[in-house]
C-alpha cells in the first residue's frame, strides 16, 4: 500500500469535561494534524494531489476548528458560553485529541472525499510536540 499524507496547523482552544487534573479548565492548544489518504495511484502516479488533502481536509480545519472554541454539546458550560460567544463550535463529543482524530477519520474524511477514490487511513492529532492521538483504520507500518 502507498499513502500520501498532509498536516495543517491550528490554533485553538477547548476543555475535557470531566478530566481530573487542568485539562478540565478552559485553555487552547496549537494543533497538528495529519490526514494520511489511501488509494490506487492515478495516471500521473499519485494517490491524490496533495493540494486535494488541503482543500478538502485542511481548509475545513481553517474555516470551522481555527481559532475558535471547541466545546462538547454536553458540557455544562456549553449554554453559557455559547451565549457569550456564538463562534464556540459545539461538538457531538468530548473534544480529547482521541475523539477528535476518530471525528476527523470517521465522520468527516468520508465526506470531504467522496468521488477522490481515496480514503483516510491514519488521523493524528498532536495537542502537544510530546503529546498526540492517532486514529488508524487499520495497523500501518
Amino acid at each position: 500500500m502507498i499513502t500520501a499524507s498532509r498536516y495543517h496547523d491550528i490554533s485553538c482552544g477547548h476543555r475535557v469535561c470531566g478530566h481530573e487534573t487542568k485539562c478540565r479548565h478552559l485553555h487552547g492548544h496549537n494543533y497538528r494534524i495529519t490526514f494520511e489518504c489511501a488509494g490506487d495511484l492515478d495516471h500521473v502516479g499519485r494517490v491524490i494531489d496533495f493540494s486535494v488533502i488541503k482543500e478538502k481536509l485542511c481548509m475545513w480545519l481553517e474555516n470551522e476548528w481555527d481559532h475558535h472554541f471547541l466545546l462538547w454539546e454536553e458540557d455544562p458550560m456549553a449554554s453559557a458560553l455559547t451565549e457569550i460567544d456564538p463562534t464556540v463550535v459545539l461538538l457531538p463529543f468530548n473534544p480529547t485529541a482521541e475523539n477528535m482524530a476518530t471525528y476527523l477519520a470517521e465522520t468527516l474524511a468520508p465526506k470531504q472525499l467522496e468521488g477522490t477514490g481515496v480514503r483516510v487511513v491514519r488521523c493524528t492529532v498532536e495537542e502537544t510536540r510530546k503529546c498526540q492521538a492517532e486514529w488508524k483504520l487499520f495497523p500501518v507500518g
